[in-house]
């Protein structure tokens, strides 16, 4: 019994678990508010070296999704950052640490994360739906299932952004202009995530961690509680 609860996977939902259930409690109820919103860089790079840690057969489509994801991540914001012509206009602030063009190379690694994280899912539903009909008797068209996953995958980072978007300007991890978050910043993340969903698609790598399912749905809880308790 012992040997079956100390998984790797159980040992990395329990960290997951760990750091953002005290993360929410310190910014909503202690007095050190300032220094829990301070280390969520260290935070973010954590649940980063936790997908890598519990990622099976890692090869290199795997390591080429993430250099890529980084990039295209870095690189949007900066013409997001420095024009204003992609996602609104807005400014990261100091928490989210050492920045290039005025993006935070953490937001870089959050795309990979975010994207990741969505994928695995959506590859775990996909082959769900995909049984179901052929136990009907309907076998899907590839490209049906590829167009499905690339709007999905743009849908459920958009939804991901859009929880995090209240929380992350209250903190002072970026600040929009004037204080409104435009809706062409859900259009572009909408665009260019499913765009990473198309090549998380296509790589040929494991895609079967399951901690990322849990990180998700951990980050997701933790941004929701904050939402609507932070003031």
């Amino acid at each position: 019994m012992p040997e079956e609860l100390f998984t790797k996977k159980n040992i990395a939902i329990f960290i997951a678990l760990l750091f953002h259930v005290c993360g929410a409690v310190g910014i909503l109820y202690s007095p050190y508010k300032d220094w829990f919103v301070a280390n969520t860089p260290l935070n973010l790079m954590l649940m980063a070296a936790l997908l890598f840690w519990m990622q099976t057969n890692k090869g290199i489509q795997f390591f080429l999704f993430f250099v890529i994801s980084f990039l295209v991540g870095m690189g949007t914001e900066m013409i997001g950052v420095n024009t204003g012509k992609l996602f609104g206009s807005y400014h990261y602030g100091a928490v989210m640490g050492t920045k290039l063009n005025g993006v935070p190379y953490l937001i870089g690694l959050n795309w990979f994360v975010v994207t990741f994280c969505c994928g695995v899912l959506l590859t775990k539903i996909s082959d769900w739906t995909e049984e179901k009909y052929e136990n009907m008797g309907v076998r899907l068209k590839p490209w049906v299932i590829t167009i499905s996953f690339i709007i999905d995958g743009g849908m459920l980072a958009t939804i991901f952004d859009y929880n995090i978007e209240p929380v992350a300007a209250k903190l002072g991890f970026w600040h929009w202009k004037d204080g409104a978050i435009p809706w062409f910043n859900y259009v572009c993340w909408f665009a260019i995530s499913g765009q990473l969903a198309w090549l998380f698609k296509i790589l040929n790598f494991d895609k079967g961690n399951q901690f990322a399912i849990h990180l998700l749905i951990i980050q997701a809880l933790f941004f929701i509680t904050l939402q609507i308790y932070l003031p």
